[in-house]
């Protein structure tokens, strides 16, 4: 693995340390207030600028911590899967960097990546969904966030399963991120995608691709 890939993975799971919970839903104002996780690499670094902000602005300092970090995580976790993604040779990049609904072009079909833990709310177990793929990818397109992101077009889904319930946690599992993305890539096949209608009669192509520990 990389040494870029490397880093992000030991400082995501400086992250491990804290209990992972949401406050509140993630929401515009709350994201404007905490868009230096962009530029900010470093776990150490954001603490600093989590209490900085906190006294500065009067916030409560748990609640902005436990908001920031999570986006911080989920931001520097996905952009190594982008960078899995483009170091293979199927893989095209997206011009456009500011381009919300693709990442990235796979054998030339445009699509956008969101690695998700396996939703409590889909009220289905690991083997159901295994076996229905459609299913559960549809429930991830019906559920998404009303966020900046929130779009249907082609996505594939990085869902994440850990054995002991705290899923979240293999987000920062880059090198076995990176094993199950090589695979999926290397066994692609056009014909495995699935095929969804969701609005203005736009077909939108997904897949899943499963890592479980």
């Amino acid at each position: 693995m990389s040494v870029v890939l490397q880093n992000i993975e030991n400082e995501l799971k400086l992250r491990h340390n804290y209990p992972y919970k949401w406050f509140r839903k993630q929401n515009d104002v709350w994201d404007r207030k905490t868009n230096f996780i962009y530029q900010t690499t470093h776990w150490q670094s954001l603490l600093l600028k989590i209490s900085s902000i906190a006294k500065n602005e009067k916030f409560n300092e748990q609640q902005l911590f436990q908001y920031t970090a999570n986006r911080w995580y989920n931001f520097w976790s996905a952009k190594a899967v982008e960078y899995i993604f483009s170091d293979l040779h199927p893989v095209s990049p997206v011009l456009n960097t500011k381009d919300a609904k693709k990442d990235f072009y796979l054998f030339g079909i445009p699509f956008d990546h969101k690695t998700s833990v396996f939703p409590k709310g889909f009220n289905r177990s690991l083997a159901y969904a295994q076996k229905h793929r459609s299913k559960l990818i549809e429930w991830f397109f019906n559920n998404q966030s009303t966020q900046r992101r929130h779009h249907f077009k082609n996505r594939l889904f990085i869902v994440v399963y850990a054995q002991n319930g705290e899923h979240w946690k293999l987000k920062a599992e880059i090198s076995l991120l990176k094993k199950a993305i090589e695979k999926y890539v290397k066994t692609f096949r056009r014909e495995q995608l699935h095929s969804f209608t969701f609005a203005d009669d736009q077909k939108t192509l997904s897949d899943i691709i499963w890592v479980i520990k």
